[in-house]
């Protein structure tokens, strides 16, 4: 059962936009994510829902979208997320760690992937833009925004080539690609 959510927890970048997520369901995500482990049990992440379409779309204006897709500036109008989570650091914190965003954006996605949903951690973000946009207080910085919506696409895990290439791609039919490393080539033996 994990390896099959494991499997289904895609990186998702097109959605059914007109598809809503409730409040609660962001609530019981962000719940998830309250209950793991935090460096030094800091817990100094916070959280900023949003699932109104007015307020995604000042939101999505402050993000990248797929680095290697050199051509594509992110979903369009009606495949964009219908909510998003943006995970925020209190910077008040003194030894806050940073793979807490990972723990808590993995749980994140792991929770709403067994309930049918999608998302896309998106690191490429106009910081001081989107401070502004959700009217933050000083000492929240973001960290990591998660992009969530019922998945419109398809993706495609791939065997990596002989030339270790990373890149994903999108085919004619925009299904997505992501080429994987090979499991024994990660692992290093004494």
């Amino acid at each position: 059962m994990f390896q099959d959510l494991v499997m289904k927890n895609r990186s998702y970048r097109r959605f059914f936009e007109e598809e809503k997520i409730a409040q609660e369901t962001l609530l019981k995500l962000v719940d998830y994510a309250r209950m793991v482990p935090s460096g030094a049990n800091k817990q100094a992440l916070r959280y900023y829902l949003a699932n109104e379409k007015e307020h995604n779309e000042q939101i999505f204006e402050t993000l990248g979208w797929a680095g290697y897709l050199k051509d594509w500036q992110g979903p369009v109008a009606g495949e964009r997320p219908a909510a998003y989570i943006v995970l925020l650091q209190d910077s008040s914190y003194k030894m806050a760690t940073s793979f807490d965003a990972g723990i808590a954006a993995q749980t994140i996605l792991l929770g709403a992937t067994e309930i049918g949903l999608g998302g896309c951690m998106i690191g490429n973000i106009q910081a001081e833009k989107l401070k502004q946009v959700l009217n933050l207080a000083e000492n929240l910085e973001s960290v990591l925004v998660i992009a969530l919506g019922k998945p419109k696409e398809s993706v495609v895990i791939e065997k990596m080539d002989a030339k270790d290439d990373i890149k994903y791609w999108r085919d004619e039919n925009q299904i997505h690609h992501v080429p994987k490393r090979n499991l024994d080539d990660i692992i290093i033996n004494s």
